[in-house]
């Protein structure tokens, strides 16, 4: 007997044996340990071998197709790939590779060189172009298989094993109880459950399920729930300001450290003078863009899928009711601010559909080098930005500011030449160099809200501002670490100018906006009320749960004639206008202009008919581009640009028309009368 007859003889043992082999595999680079995989395959047998089961039904496909030998190398090396994916992410965040990832690809790759230095991004997508073809040349010419296919016993067949094992054993797993679909830690979840089963669990369990006794009769017994609460009479409109802090934290919290001096001395003396306690948020090392959903809307990730960002499942497709919409309907003008890319998490797009009107992102912020060693833009930059917004308006603003100063990933060796804070007591010195480099970092936000805090209490209105961490920072924290135990929390501050009583409580980051409403004297919106009537009350999570199906899934019987009441806002891209008043001939020997205007940034960049062009910029008023000549009716944009998105601000065409003889080595092109400013909308 030939060694082919063999295997295929033996395919479906070595199929299943290659499997378990493959899966320790992924789960010895996930985990960055092969000892750590084997303990998890010797100690949670049942469950190994479920998921290894993942990858035998895709290696069964095999058994439908003559390419036989491809498929197996091609089912590898995606499984594989997989694996290594995961592993590099665990590499640089709590969190593992899910199924709302594959849906942030745009924004992996911009921050891909954050995390890895230039030539190894250059490497891999080398290695990947390779692979790709290799796999095109084992298409060609690998062996198919010759014998017999017996289709109609090996197609039904095979679907019939595979789903018996994707339904029947998934739910019996999950009867035992030896599988979960709640994660209250995605993480733990991924050790405790495998990578292939969270995986496929976050791509396909998204959204809210519909509460078994929903109906509109619940909804209206609800909301009579909430006959205590008084009816807005409030006169008085104070500015509502909440600044989201990347991955801040109280170091002192982490038990093995030893700081030189404490690195937060501003935000604790806030939080002795003012409202304050600790901040339950949805995250813990990763996960900003979650935070900041329970924050605006006032809703609860617990009820949505394990892993899942509504800002790139549901808020893609609807609106929804948030703190914005309805301080929108109060007269209040409403901004965000991120010292990022304005597409990154999709903010772009989504905040249109949270009710902002402003949307003041990095590419619409002048500073250029203001940056950390790892490439963030400081958080000093948003006291400006907050200033411009509390200034464009004469009513009450409402304004939510992202910082990205804390970002991770911290490097594992020494990059701060003189540190302040010096940092020691991590269990290895590549863990001593991160934590001194992040306590540093965090250091420098304390004095930006130091700062900020000095600016607003100068500001002739009424203010509050709420200051928080948005997670824990990506440093492999467990619960023994911490003095309070707890991961999933951060501590938060509501400081003001106008001398509200200090009332000290720990919150959840979705119960938040309704207490800050709530003290002021506000008692609108159908979430809001609910979290001010029944936060303490009996039934107060599940009825929590309907209202949020309800307004984002179910049939909206909150809302009059069952219509969702909130329209997507035409939001603008930075706060100002951005114009081009004329441009200016300086050579004619190289063909040098200068493109004068008005707000102007370092991400403005000239558009030529339709192609970028490499462009200087110079102040707020001028760019300046060389190397071409303008000729008639030529189509001149300028464009604020970044790296995952472009922000189309202001287009124009010229002709020779419109040029004026300046001298006999200098041109200048007058602005043209026919046109438009243009501000940026979506």
């Amino acid at each position: 007997m030939r060694w082919n007859d063999l295997f295929n003889r033996l395919s479906i043992p070595l199929e299943a044996a290659g499997s378990c082999l493959l899966y320790l595999i992924i789960e010895a680079i996930s985990r960055h340990s092969v000892s750590a995989a084997w303990a998890y395959m010797t100690e949670h047998p049942v469950v190994f071998l479920y998921n290894a089961g993942y990858i035998l039904s895709s290696m069964l496909i095999a058994h439908c197709i003559r390419r036989r030998v491809f498929w197996r190398i091609l089912v590898t090396v995606f499984w594989l790939l997989l694996g290594m994916l995961n592993g590099l992410i665990l590499a640089n965040r709590v969190t593992p590779f899910t199924g709302p990832d594959m849906k942030l690809v745009t924004d992996g790759l911009s921050v891909l060189r954050k995390y890895l230095p230039e030539w190894q991004a250059v490497l891999g997508f080398i290695l990947l172009g390779i692979l790709g073809l290799i796999m095109l040349i084992l298409l060609i010419k690998a062996p198919r298989y010759q014998g017999r296919m017996r289709r109609l016993l090996v197609f039904p067949l095979t679907a019939g094993v595979i789903a018996l094992f994707y339904f029947g054993g998934t739910n019996l797993l999950l009867e035992k109880r030896i599988l979960s679909n709640y994660f209250g830690n995605i993480a733990f979840a991924y050790e405790d459950y495998g990578y292939p089963y969270c995986l496929f669990t976050t791509i396909f369990n998204t959204g809210i399920s519909q509460p078994r006794d929903y109906s509109e009769a619940e909804i209206r017994r609800i909301e009579r729930s909430e006959s205590s609460l008084l009816v807005t009479q409030t006169d008085s409109r104070p500015n509502i300001l909440f600044l989201q802090l990347e991955s801040f934290m109280d170091p002192m919290e982490v038990n093995y450290l030893n700081l030189s001096e404490d690195p937060i001395p501003i935000f604790r003396r806030l939080m002795k003078e003012y409202s304050s306690g600790y901040f339950k948020v949805p995250a813990v090392g990763a996960g900003t863009a979650n935070t900041e959903f329970e924050t605006i809307s006032g809703m609860s990730l617990h009820y949505f899928g394990p892993g899942e960002y509504p800002y790139k499942s549901i808020l893609k497709e609807s609106t929804c009711e948030s703190a914005a919409y309805i301080l929108k309907d109060l007269g209040y003008a409403t901004h965000a601010i991120h010292n990022n890319e304005a597409n990154f998490y999709g903010r772009r797009t989504v905040f249109t559909r949270l009710g902002f009107d402003t949307f003041v992102s990095e590419e619409y912020m002048p500073e250029e080098d203001d940056q950390t060693p790892t490439g963030w833009v400081r958080d000093r930059v948003l006291t400006d930005e907050i200033h411009k917004c509390l200034s464009s308006t004469e009513g009450s603003d409402y304004i939510y500011t992202i910082s990205v100063q804390g970002h991770g990933d911290y490097p594992s060796e020494q990059v701060l030449e003189d540190p302040q804070i010096t940092v020691s007591g991590a269990p290895t010195q590549e863990m001593n160099f991160k934590w001194e480099y992040y306590v540093n970092q965090i250091h420098e936000m304390d004095d930006f809200v130091g700062e900020l805090t000095a600016a607003l209490s100068e500001w002739p209105e009424d203010v509050i501002l709420v200051m928080y961490g948005d997670h824990l920072p990506t440093m492999g924290l467990t619960v023994e670490d911490l003095n309070n135990r707890y991961l999933f929390q951060t501590e938060y501050v509501m400081w003001d100018n106008m001398g509200m009583k200090k009332k000290d409580v720990n919150l959840a980051s979705y119960q938040m906006a309704a207490e800050v409403l709530d003290r002021i004297g506000i008692h609108e919106g159908t979430i809001f009320r609910y979290h001010q009537a029944r936060r303490n009350s009996r039934n107060y999570q599940v009825d929590l749960e309907m209202l949020q199906y309800d307004i984002l899934y179910g049939k909206k019987y909150s809302y009059p004639d069952g219509v969702n009441p909130f329209m997507k806002t035409k939001m603008r891209l930075g706060l100002y206008d951005v114009t081009l008043d004329s441009l200016q001939l300086v050579s004619a020997l190289d063909h040098t202009y200068y493109i004068k205007g008005t707000n102007f940034t370092p991400s403005s960049q000239i558009k030529l008919n339709g192609e970028w062009y490499d462009t200087v910029y110079v102040s707020p008023t001028m760019l300046l581009i060389t190397g071409t000549e303008l000729n008639d009716f030529d189509r001149i944009s300028v464009v604020q640009r970044s790296n995952s998105s472009t922000h189309n601000a202001l287009s124009k065409s010229y002709d020779r028309a419109c040029y004026a003889l300046y001298d006999t080595n200098r041109w200048k092109i007058q602005r043209p009368n026919r046109g438009e400013n243009a501000d940026d909308r979506l």
